[in-house]
């Protein structure tokens, strides 16, 4: 599938029924959350956000089932989005402590955000067939960001997913293992993992904010300076 530009593939992102088991599970989980009963849900793939002539790309996994799942903003509305927004407000990557809704003010001018799954999957566990089916739309956003200096991926399957696509395009990836805050040169491109802001990694101690703003830092202070 071509795309000429990003609007053009988000307009048609959002109507993708490419996932039957993902299609189905988006729309039912609105009826499953009782803290949100009443409250209108996107439940269709979640564009990235930010701004795409950034140097820095954030890959999450896929959205949240009530986060942009019901928002439609990606990291937004959820507790991930919380831990990540604070995190990017410290390092003075963003305008805002949080990320609620759409219409909340928030903006972000040295990264774009995206997810490597456009919708939420059933368990936070993609199938195979279904991050295959987002490829398209993840490498385009990839490939035409034509200022991306470093990838930041947040989580395993979102660093395998980017490690798998570096892979294919004839890059030596045996010595890029997943470790968080750890960074690899993919071509003209710095490509770092950090565990997930999930409340599982942050609630044990996994990911502590103090870390993960390290890593930040780091990435602001070497690339987006």
């Amino acid at each position: 599938m071509k795309f000429e530009t990003i609007e053009e593939m988000n307009s048609r992102l959002i109507m993708c029924t490419r996932c039957p088991r993902i299609v189905k599970f988006r729309v039912e989980v609105a009826n499953r959350r009782s803290r949100f009963l009443g409250e209108e849900f996107w439940s269709k793939p979640v564009p990235g956000f930010g701004n795409f002539d950034s140097k820095l790309l954030i890959l999450g996994l896929a959205p949240a089932a009530t986060g942009g799942n019901r928002t439609g903003r990606v990291f937004t509305g959820d507790k991930s989005a919380s831990f990540l927004f604070s995190c990017l407000y410290d390092v003075g990557l963003s305008n805002r402590p949080d990320s609620i809704s759409r219409d909340d003010g928030l903006k972000v001018e040295k990264l774009y955000t995206t997810a490597v799954l456009k919708c939420v999957p059933p368990g936070d566990k993609p199938e195979l067939d279904e991050l295959e089916n987002c490829r398209d739309y993840r490498e385009f956003e990839i490939e035409h960001m034509k200022n991306l200096k470093v990838v930041l991926a947040l989580g395993k399957i979102a660093f395998d997913t980017f490690r798998g696509y570096a892979k294919k395009r004839g890059y030596d990836v045996s010595e890029m293992h997943f470790k968080h805050g750890v960074g690899y040169l993919v071509g003209n491109i710095w490509f770092y993992g950090s565990y997930h802001p999930s409340p599982r990694n942050v609630n044990t101690g996994r990911l502590t904010k103090q870390e993960f703003m390290r890593v930040l830092r780091e990435i602001k202070e070497r690339f987006l300076s």
